[in-house]
Order: C-alpha cells, then structure tokens, then sequence
C-alpha cells in the first residue's frame, strides 16, 4: 500500500525559509558559544585571581592582585618617572626582540625539518638512520643544550637562534615523515601509470597529501619554539621577554614577571590563529574528505 503525500509550491515555499532560519541560527549560536566561552573563562579566571589575592593566604609577592599587575604593565610599556619601560625598553620591544628571534629560529627549524622528513619519508634507509637521533634531540630539555651552544657560539644572538631553530626542527621533521609515509599508495601508483616520474609524484602527489600533518607539525614547531624563548633569553637576553622574565624574577618581581608570562601567551595565541588561517587557506579539504 502505498501513501501519497500532495505538497503544493506554497508548502515547499513556507518550509525553504524555516530551513534556512534554522540554518542560520545554528550557525550565530555556535559563533555564540566560541565567542562567549572563552570570555566567560577569562572572567571567572580574573574574579579566582581576585579571590585567591584578597584571601591573604598567600604573600602578595607570590600572588599579587590584578590591579598591582595592571599598574606594571603601564609601567613596562610607558615612561614613567623619567624611567623608560623595564631595563630602558618598552614591552613592545622586548616583545619585538623574542617573536623576532623565534621567527628566525622557527623559519629555519621548520624548513630544515620538513626538507628531512620530505627525505626521510621517501627514503626508508634514511628514516632508519636518522630517527632515533631525532627522538634524541624531542628527548632533550633547551637547557640541556644550550649552555653547550654558549660555549661554541657565545653569548649573542647565535645560541639563541641555534637553540629555537633545534626546538623546532624534530616536531616538523616527524610530522612531515609521518604524513609522507601515509601518502596513499594507490594514488602513487596512478600516476606512475601515467608515465610520473618520482619527482613529480613527490610533488603532485605526496606532498598535497602531507600538507595537513606537515602543518600540524608546523604549529607543534612553533609551540616548542615559543616555549623554549625563556630558555634562550636566559644570557644577554635583554631586549627580550624572557630576559625581562628572568631579570625580574631575580627581585621577586612578580607582577613584571606576570605581565612578561601574558605577553607571551598573548602573542603565542595569536600566531597560531594566524597560522590555523594559513591552514585552512592552504589546506582547504582538512576536515571535509
């Protein structure tokens, strides 16, 4: 038995524009709760924050009240009382200094990485060899090296860039092997059956398919970069975020300290936003195959 259901053009009229109410406010209610969550969050972190410093359980040299933090931050990114920002430079140029030193060791980090895992992942003699001198290097603390690239560079810019640049390097490297190696197959011999030769399948083929991992890669890269600044700031680091972390933290100045914390977390946001645009304007099908 068959049920025949008449629906005239005004009905499918009517239902079309329900639909894409529907559909819109789906979408202005997700923008909603990415929007407001993170706000709610930073609010309900401010008023703990708040609580925990009003307490007086704790000294306020170890937590100080937003406010006093507030007070430093004008201080370090003005003149005040004939004092030019923290160590004679304002946070904008400490700030300037760290990302430009992690721009330096990141870019060549990552490309020195995604060239060996591009090698590493077509060559599988090469991936045995080099492999575990890259789970070496991921194994190993920035501090653990890094007063060995003082005693062979020196105390300038040299260590520090060395230091981000090896920071960098393994999450890129082993990101992009792992996305070579799982390029697939079937794909790879097509085109060969087209008459590709091997470089043209690399770059045809397995790279457009690696893209996705190698940016992840890209982002964990610039993430073990930003978290090892402190580390490369630690001698003559001033100009620079972590030197005026370290330099504070030598007079318990913990608002500096904090405020030198915020900026690079600040700043470390920001640039893996920057760097999720770049992938989804370079990696467009993620997500959607």
């Amino acid at each position: 038995m068959s049920v025949f259901v008449d629906i005239t053009p005004e009905d499918a009229a009517t239902a079309a524009p329900d639909s894409d109410a529907r559909s819109r406010g789906g979408r202005w209610r997700g923008r909603l709760t990415r929007t407001a969550l993170p706000l709610l969050s930073v609010v309900v972190f401010g008023a703990v924050w708040q609580l925990a410093a009003a307490s007086g359980i704790w000294n306020q040299t170890f937590v100080p009240y937003p406010a006093t933090v507030w007070r430093a931050f004008l201080d370090v990114s003005t003149t005040h009382d004939g004092t030019r920002g923290y160590a004679g430079y304002l946070l904008w140029e400490h700030l300037y200094m760290t990302l430009r030193r992690v721009l330096a060791g990141v870019v060549i980090g990552v490309a020195l990485g995604v060239v060996l895992g591009l090698l590493m992942g077509s060559v599988s003699w090469l991936r045995s060899v080099l492999e575990p001198w890259l789970t070496f290097l991921r194994a190993l603390p920035p501090l653990a090296y890094f007063f060995l690239l003082i005693i062979w560079l020196g105390i300038d810019e040299a260590p520090k860039i060395t230091l981000l640049a090896l920071a960098a390097l393994p999450p890129a490297a082993v990101a992009t092997t792992a996305a070579v190696v799982a390029a697939p197959v079937a794909l790879q011999e097509a085109a060969r059956a087209l008459g590709a030769t091997r470089r043209q399948v690399i770059r045809d083929v397995v790279i457009p398919s690696a893209l996705p991992e190698t940016f992840t890669g890209i982002r964990l890269a610039v993430g073990m970069a930003y978290s090892s600044v402190v580390a490369a700031e630690l001698f003559n680091g001033i100009p620079g975020i972590g030197g005026l972390v370290k330099d504070a933290s030598n007079y318990n100045n913990t608002p500096v300290v904090l405020v030198g914390i915020f900026a690079i977390g600040f700043s470390g946001l920001v640039i893996d936003g920057l760097l999720r645009a770049a992938e989804r304007r370079a990696v467009p099908w993620r997500g959607k195959i």
